[in-house]
């Protein structure tokens, strides 16, 4: 999978708000996929699995079996290559221009 191919399943599997909840009730501890299940009562065992396969398959969590439990770990990896890719440098260049404007009106006044 190219490096770009990665990154497009990444902000796929990031798009969808259940799969963004289930990422919060992982940032903290590892849970079960029992224990994620009894999280999200509207949904059904096998929704909620579909979901983690896809954050799976894009790498966002690690999963472990221990005995017949599968244990879902979170891999905050991707999550900070976005962030050093997409918003780092994003939001570096707007605090230069807000500095510059903050300086601006000081400067004026």
């Amino acid at each position: 999978m190219s490096s770009a191919d990665k990154m497009d399943s990444i902000f796929k599997a990031l798009a969808s708000p259940v799969r963004r909840e289930l990422l919060d009730c992982l940032k903290d501890d590892p849970q079960t996929t029992g224990a994620l299940c009894e999280r999200f009562p509207v949904l059904d065992r096998c929704t909620v699995m579909q979901h983690l396969k896809v954050l799976e398959r894009a790498d966002l969590i690690i999963v472990q079996r221990k005995g017949r439990e599968r244990w879902n770990h979170i891999n905050p990896l991707p999550i900070r290559h976005i962030q050093d890719r997409w918003i780092g440098p994003h939001a570096d260049h707007a605090v230069t221009v807000l500095d510059r404007l903050k300086s601006d009106i000081e400067g004026s006044s």
